[in-house]
C-alpha cells in the first residue's frame, strides 16, 4: 500500500493556571475548550487531538507533573494502534505573554531559570540551571519545527504572529526546555506559542488561531 496523504499526526496540548500578575490566564481556557472546539470545527483526517492540560504555573515544585504529562504522550503511542504508532507525536505549550499585542512562536529554550517573582509554589530562582547536568545557563535548545514557516503560513491565513527567540526565563521557558529536552530523547516535537490576554486578542480569534496552527502542522507533516 502506498502512503495517502499526510502522515497521522497526534498533538497533545498544555496551558497554565493562574499566576502572579494574570488572574484569568487565557491558555486555561483555550486548552480547556480545545477539544470541543476542533470536533465543532472538524478535525483534519490526519491529525489526532491528545492530551489537554492545564498545569500549574510553578517551575521546580511541578516537575513531577509536568514528566508524568510528558510520558503519557509516549506511553499513548507505545500502547496505541500501529498506524498511530507510526505517526508523528508533537507537543504545543500554550503560556500567556500580559504584554503581548501579538502570537509568537518560540523557537528556543535556554537553561536558566530566573524568576522575577515567585511561581505559584513560591519558587524565586535566580540564574539557577534548569538541568544542571546540561551545563551552563547560557545553553539552548531549538524546536526541530520549521518555526519561520509556521510563521508565514499562519501570517497569509491572516495572523498576526512573529517568530521569536526569547521564550522569557520564568515558568514558560522552564516547561519549553524540559519538553524540548523530552523531545529530543524521545524523537517527538516541541513548540511553545506565546499568546496575548484576551483583552488585546480576544477568545474566539484566539480558538481560531491553535486550530489553524493544528491544522498547519497537520498538513504540513
Amino acid at each position: 500500500m502506498g502512503s495517502e496523504g499526510p502522515s497521522v499526526v497526534t498533538v497533545h496540548v498544555t496551558g497554565f493556571k493562574k499566576f502572579h500578575g494574570v488572574a484569568e490566564n487565557p491558555t486555561e481556557k483555550i486548552v480547556t475548550n480545545l477539544k470541543s472546539f476542533m470536533e465543532k470545527r472538524g478535525l483534519p483526517k490526519n491529525l489526532v487531538l491528545g492530551s489537554c492540560t492545564v498545569l500549574e504555573t510553578a517551575g521546580q515544585g511541578a516537575l513531577g507533573t509536568l514528566q508524568k504529562v510528558l510520558e503519557s504522550a509516549i506511553a499513548d503511542r507505545e500502547n496505541g494502534s500501529s498506524a498511530q504508532g507510526q505517526g508523528q507525536v508533537i507537543w504545543i505549550h500554550f503560556g500567556v505573554n500580559s504584554g503581548a499585542t501579538r502570537f509568537a512562536l518560540e523557537n528556543q529554550a535556554v537553561n536558566e531559570a530566573t524568576f522575577r517573582c515567585p511561581d505559584e509554589l513560591g519558587w524565586k530562582p535566580q540564574r539557577v540551571p534548569i538541568v544542571p547536568s546540561d551545563g551552563s545557563i547560557s545553553r539552548t535548545r531549538e524546536t526541530t519545527l520549521p518555526v519561520n514557516d509556521l510563521t508565514k503560513t499562519l501570517r497569509k491565513i491572516g495572523y498576526d504572529v512573529v517568530p521569536s527567540d526569547d521564550a522569557g526565563r520564568f515558568v514558560c521557558n522552564y516547561v519549553y526546555y524540559h519538553s524540548l529536552r523530552f523531545a529530543e530523547q524521545h524523537g517527538i516535537k516541541s513548540l511553545f506559542v506565546h499568546v496575548p490576554l484576551f483583552l488585546t486578542i480576544d477568545e474566539e480569534v484566539q480558538m481560531h488561531f491553535v486550530a489553524s496552527l493544528l491544522e498547519v502542522l497537520a498538513s504540513s507533516n
